[in-house]
């Protein structure tokens, strides 16, 4: 089944997390080195399918590029050349740290723990695909709404269609 996957690029880490097969929700799955994550993910399409990538795409709060912006249109740049057939998103990073942090204490994860930067890694790649999830997925049961509104003004429709028929076709025996 196809998987959609999550990346926090960093200069020293990156951060990668995936979908469940029917793309509800995202779970951190490992920290890599930077200069491994193309070969990782290659080993990771191996077993399983990868639909699409989401990578956190670094702003500063008043919209503008950050420092780190530069090596993520890189990283982009690479990923695009490795898989040129997957579609890549940027997804927004800003707070993703902030909120690692915040989950982490939430999960009771030891104050030790929380200190190990491939933890916040992994769980911010997790809050970058879970954003970009809720989304897709809001976004995915509008347009169902609105295709189970216009079926049932089909088949409305259709009733009214016959009804009027049986109405004519009785009239015209009266007659």
């Amino acid at each position: 089944m196809e998987r959609l996957v999550g990346i926090d690029y960093g200069r020293k880490r990156v951060g990668v997390a995936a979908s469940d097969p029917l793309g509800i929700f995202a779970s951190a799955l490992e920290t890599v080195h930077s200069a491994k994550i193309i070969e990782y993910l290659k080993k990771y399409a191996e077993t399983e399918t990868i639909k699409l990538f989401v990578v956190g795409y670094p702003v500063n709060m008043n919209g503008k590029p950050s420092e780190a912006q530069k090596d993520v249109d890189v990283f982009l740049k690479q990923l695009a050349k490795a898989f040129p057939d997957i579609p890549v998103v940027k997804e927004d990073e800003r707070f993703t740290s902030v909120l690692a942090h915040r989950a982490m204490i939430d999960g009771g994860m030891k104050k030790s723990d929380r200190r190990d930067k491939n933890s916040v890694d992994k769980i911010s790649a997790a809050i970058i695909l879970q954003g970009y999830l809720e989304t897709s997925n809001v976004n995915a049961v509008s347009e169902i709404t609105e295709l189970v509104s216009a079926q049932r003004a089909y088949e409305m429709n259709s009733k009214i269609i016959t009804i009027s028929d049986q109405m004519l076709t009785t009239i015209n025996q009266m007659k």
